[in-house]
């Protein structure tokens, strides 16, 4: 529309579910009579609105009326010399559905994609819908622009439309409503403060992250103890990137496309990506393997495609894939249907990390407690070329992840290092469950304060999670991994410790 006003050309809009008809002929016909009457009135646009509704891949339809409405596109655009100053747009979201034969050389040849508006297209957006709301001093455009990635232009619309009514009903007890008018001492008040925006925002789902649930964790590094190691290459390797990507254009190096962390089950991989998202204030978009294999044909693969598309969209953001072996599995020459699909997922999953390098703002970061099982291409430079172990907690490590689950929860008077030296083998999630064991064992009891006793009798209750045979099949294959990527085989060793799980 406002190329067309720009250039005073006659504009034609068609809607293309509106053209499909019942009868015989008649979408054909119609289609005709529309770029008949621009080449009448040219200089012309005809816009064509979801394109792919009437033009969808003619082997993916059964229908008669789309191959015939498809064929006549064809022969139009083929017919688009001899009308001269006549030019036709399509627009549609799902541009791999279009027949290719429309997408060739004369006649749709220009390929345009309208992304993800940046911070600066958003702030560019808010002035226009702003622009004649009367706002309160404590409008704060950057808390917007920070809230609001992923968001379109209409979905900007929407939040601004829904503050103002958020604001409305704030003042709608001031108001008659049986007058014809508004008081001009009340319109004169009137205003959308900050408090509008922050109730708006949280009715308005962003277009660009829908069907896949994305969060800003609320995860902080105090909650978790310990793995103080871990921690620093994590704020290294995915915080600095996202946070400080100067940095890295000042030495010339490129920061790492994606990261794997393993360790045993509960060791706290899965809380460490939701923390280094919330401490780069990213997107996270958390995805179980298992979630992405389906039996159809190349399901699984446009899984994979539409998960980067939206950490793209929704940058800076955060992949996280759990149970990542599940997806990455070592690729295998036999010819069976889960070998086929396995294959073909890591196949989609390395051409998607060789693609990230362009994607600004996106880090992909995996988990997993079986890491012999990861295909090695996966492992190399330029993929996922760090690797971190996540060990069970240390003494220290174990007292800092007591405390914080303990936090607010009413104690006697105790020597925790006592309570600590059961404590051995014992992960996070373990010492969580201890915790809330003692916690229950207190309430069963009827007493006021969690005693020494009740952790005693709580830590028999737990059984820990990492065993002394799978501490060293860990601590072998962060030997392993760190010496040579390319060197991961499965052995007897590696699986013996695993076994336990």
């Amino acid at each position: 529309k406002a190329v067309a006003t720009e250039t005073n050309a006659h504009f034609k809009s068609i809607n293309g579910p509106e053209i499909i008809s019942k009868y015989y002929g008649e979408s054909e016909k119609q289609l005709r009579e529309i770029f008949d009457d621009a080449s009448d009135n040219a200089p012309a646009i005809v816009f064509i609105d979801e394109i792919d509704s009437i033009c969808p891949k003619r082997e993916d339809v059964s229908g008669e009326v789309e191959r015939r409405v498809v064929a006549q596109m064809l022969t139009l655009m083929d017919g688009m010399q001899g009308r001269d100053n006549v030019v036709v747009i399509g627009a549609t979201n799902r541009r791999d559905a279009l027949d290719p034969a429309l997408r060739r050389p004369g006649r749709f040849d220009r390929e345009i994609e309208i992304g993800v508006p940046d911070r600066d297209g958003r702030s560019e957006i808010m002035d226009v819908h702003t622009r004649q709301m009367p706002m309160s001093e404590d409008f704060d455009i950057t808390w917007i622009l920070d809230n609001t990635y992923g968001f379109v232009g209409a979905d900007l619309a929407a939040l601004v439309r829904e503050a103002a009514m958020k604001a409305l009903r704030r003042y709608l007890p001031e108001i008659d409503l049986e007058e014809d008018t508004i008081p001009p001492e009340v319109l004169e008040k009137m205003e959308v403060c900050m408090e509008d925006f922050h109730q708006a925002i949280k009715d308005i789902e962003p277009s660009a992250l829908r069907e896949i649930y994305v969060e800003v964790p609320e995860v902080t590094w105090d909650e978790i103890g310990g793995l103080e190691d871990v921690k620093s290459r994590l704020k290294e390797s995915v915080e600095w990137p996202l946070t400080k990507p100067e940095l890295f254009d000042h030495f010339g190096i490129k920061p790492p496309r994606g990261i794997v962390m393993f360790g045993a089950p509960g060791t706290g991989k899965t809380l460490l990506a939701k923390a280094i998202a919330n401490e780069a204030q990213a997107n996270f978009i958390s995805i179980k393997g298992p979630e992405m294999i389906s039996k159809w044909v190349g399901e699984s693969e446009r899984a994979v495609r539409e998960i980067f598309k939206k950490a793209k969209q929704s940058s800076p953001s955060i992949i996280f894939l759990d149970e990542f072996e599940s997806i990455a599995n070592m690729r295998s020459s036999n010819s069976s249907e889960g070998s086929d699909v396995s294959n073909r997922v890591v196949n989609q999953l390395l051409a998607s990390m060789d693609g990230v390098e362009s994607i600004d703002g996106v880090i992909v970061v995996a988990a997993t407690n079986r890491p012999e099982m990861i295909d090695p291409a996966l492992l190399r430079s330029g993929r996922f070329e760090r690797v971190l172990h996540v060990p069970p907690p240390d003494v220290g490590a174990r007292e800092a992840i007591f405390n914080i689950h303990c936090k607010g929860m009413p104690l006697s008077k105790f020597s925790l290092k006592d309570v600590l030296k059961g404590l051995d083998g014992f992960t996070g999630a373990d010492i969580e469950a201890v915790c809330r064991e003692a916690a229950l064992i207190c309430m069963r009891a009827n007493k006021k304060k969690v005693t020494k006793s009740h952790f005693e009798e709580a830590i028999g209750r737990v059984r820990p999670t990492v065993t002394p045979e799978m501490l060293e099949y860990y601590q072998k294959m962060e030997t392993r991994l760190t010496s040579g990527m390319s060197n991961i085989k499965r052995t007897k060793d590696f699986s013996h410790g695993i076994e336990t799980m």
